[in-house]
């Protein structure tokens, strides 16, 4: 199955396209103005190493964000500790979150609930893309427990089959990135919650 990159990825190799079409522009802008072969070669040697140290820098910061995340722990886990994890932090968004029987859960992880409408979840704690069958499983879910959404939550990310699936039957995706950006949110959360309440008690 195809495999679809990651916004990471997407990002970094647009970068570099745009940093190497730097780089050119400035080798010929530089001889079209100096007429010096050697002036030209600085200053694309200059380009390129900023190029470097951007690409560097931005690789840091991924590294940095991923760590705080704890998304590593997460690639780490059995599946039914993901799901209990993944209820945790759902709770902490403000739903009901039930975690469902391992067996027999008729395609459906956990059972959200907050506003009067109920979304089933589909967890897959996987080492590689999330194929279409993980959103046939939710989609028939969604009769079965009586929900108005479908959801497939994975620490990784989607194949193209289960994207073009999922847009036809409405259901949504949580891949790698959205999982890290809601886990982050979280700990901000948590972090904030225990400074008031050091605050208050320190008052």
């Amino acid at each position: 199955m195809a495999r679809r990159k990651s916004k990471a990825k997407q990002e970094e190799e647009f970068i570099q396209g745009v940093m190497s079409l730097a780089a050119i522009g400035s080798l010929a802008l530089t001889y079209t103005l100096t007429k010096s072969f050697q002036a030209s070669i600085i200053v694309c040697i200059l380009v390129v190493a900023v190029v470097i140290a951007i690409l560097i820098s931005r690789k840091l910061q991924h590294q940095e964000r991923l760590k705080k995340s704890g998304i590593a722990e997460i690639d780490k886990m059995e599946g039914v500790q993901f799901e209990q994890y993944l209820g945790h932090l759902f709770r902490s968004q403000g739903y009901k979150a039930e975690v469902t029987q391992a067996a027999g859960d008729y395609g459906a992880d956990l059972i959200l609930t907050k506003d009067g409408k109920r979304i089933v979840v589909q967890a897959k704690r996987y080492s590689k893309n999330v194929g279409l069958k993980a959103v046939q499983e939710v989609r028939g879910a969604v009769s079965h427990y009586g929900a108005t959404g479908a959801w497939v939550v994975t620490n990784r990310d989607y194949t193209d089959q289960a994207y073009k699936l999922a847009k036809s039957n409405s259901v949504r995706l949580i891949g790698r990135e959205e999982l890290v950006e809601m886990l982050l949110h979280m700990r901000e959360k948590t972090t904030a919650s225990k400074k008031a309440a050091n605050t208050k008690t320190s008052a």
